[in-house]
């Protein structure tokens, strides 16, 4: 699926950052994802306003963050390109370290072309999201 307008490659991290805090958590703290991505809270006040305005995420009266249907769209996308190409990485006989912040990298610039291909070729099926 191709999204309609492109993003910035730090709102995606800060998007696939927020997912992982739900899943890990239960909920989305500026905090948590300041701190999951080294960055300072001022930094963070300042993406989230960002990602708030052009509708990502909505914050409630607590200050938890909700990613909204676009949000966790782009979320899910970057999330599941993370894990497989980590995962590829490591299966080539990459180091887990140096594959997880090689598939940081990649997840944001390569095409949905060539990504698929690559998931073809290594057995990745979307559907299961499992290794075939």
């Amino acid at each position: 699926m191709q999204i309609a307008m492109r993003i910035r490659k730090s709102s995606e991290d800060y998007l696939e950052t927020m997912l992982m805090m739900k899943e890990k958590h239960g909920y989305i703290r500026s905090i948590d994802v300041a701190m999951q991505l080294g960055v300072t809270k001022p930094s963070v006040s300042y993406s989230v306003k960002r990602l708030r305005e052009n509708g990502y995420i909505t914050m409630d009266a607590n200050n938890l963050i909700t990613l909204t249907d676009a949000g966790m769209e782009i979320a899910e996308r970057m999330l599941t390109r993370h894990k497989m190409l980590s995962e590829f990485l490591i299966r080539l006989g990459v180091d887990e370290n140096t594959a997880l912040e090689d598939a940081c990298k990649i997840e944001h610039d390569l095409s949905e072309q060539t990504f698929a291909a690559i998931c073809k070729h290594a057995g990745y099926d979307f559907s299961t999201k499992n290794w075939g």
